[in-house]
């Protein structure tokens, strides 16, 4: 009985007055630069980190997403925006836009942020986090193993979360770690928002899904397991 009650309280201290509800926010493109970047006016709903969409509005009235926008700065009531190419829907019978961004395009930040993958050590902390956000539609990791395993990925890099973030139209990604839990941006994977949380008595690898062949093969030099969880997930954040 007691370690139950040790267990309940571990998993509650993950989500314990722990929110996370970036409202989506649309703003007017006010200037562009040569580099690459542009201004937006800023607002409480926009951090440095956060990313979306640069919607074009073509003379016929129809509007397109042309690139993907990611905040570098708030400064003086104004927010610094860095473009980069938006490839999420690409589709191979349809052209990329050739548009650049320009004055008047719409900015539309936060996007998708309604909408997770998860990455939980383990059952008990997934069923937890879940339960608690419950804005936030999380897309089950059953399908990010199943693509692993068809890959023999047992190791995910940031670029396979950001092809299945692509695949299910989720803007964010959820990383419970020891002592820490985090809301990342997809594209950037910059750290959006942190929680302090217990530490975890058990791990799942390379994270909590009932997927359980994901294996690696011997002509795949990139596809080693992951021998420390933690270690390996502070890696794909940035933190060393």
């Amino acid at each position: 009985m007691k370690k139950v009650v040790i267990l309940f309280l571990m998993l509650c201290s993950f989500a314990f007055g722990a929110e996370f509800d970036m409202k989506t926010t649309y703003s007017l493109l006010l200037n562009t630069t040569d580099d690459g970047f542009g201004e937006i006016t800023d607002s409480k709903d926009i951090i440095v980190g956060s990313s979306g969409i640069v919607m074009h509005k073509f003379s016929d009235g129809s509007k397109s997403i042309i690139a993907r926008a990611v905040v570098t700065e708030k400064k003086a009531g104004f927010a610094k925006v860095r473009f980069e190419l938006f490839d999420s829907l690409k589709q191979p019978a349809l052209p990329i836009p050739k548009i650049l961004p320009e004055n008047g395009d719409e900015i539309v930040l936060n996007y998708l942020y309604d909408r997770a993958l998860i990455v939980a050590p383990n059952e008990e902390v997934f069923k937890e986090i879940t339960n608690h956000f419950k804005n936030i539609t999380f897309v089950h990791p059953d399908m990010m193993g199943s693509y692993l395993s068809y890959e023999y990925k047992p190791n995910p890099s940031k670029n396979d979360f950001r092809l299945m973030c692509a695949q299910n139209a989720a803007g964010v990604i959820f990383i419970a770690l020891d002592g820490e839990a985090v809301f990342a941006d997809c594209g950037s994977f910059n750290v959006l928002k942190k929680f302090k949380s217990k530490d975890i008595s058990y791990y799942q690898l390379p994270f909590y899904t009932r997927i359980t062949d994901i294996d690696t093969v011997f002509w795949k030099l990139d596809s080693a397991k992951i021998g420390n969880y933690n270690k390996y997930y502070k890696r794909l954040l940035g933190d060393k």
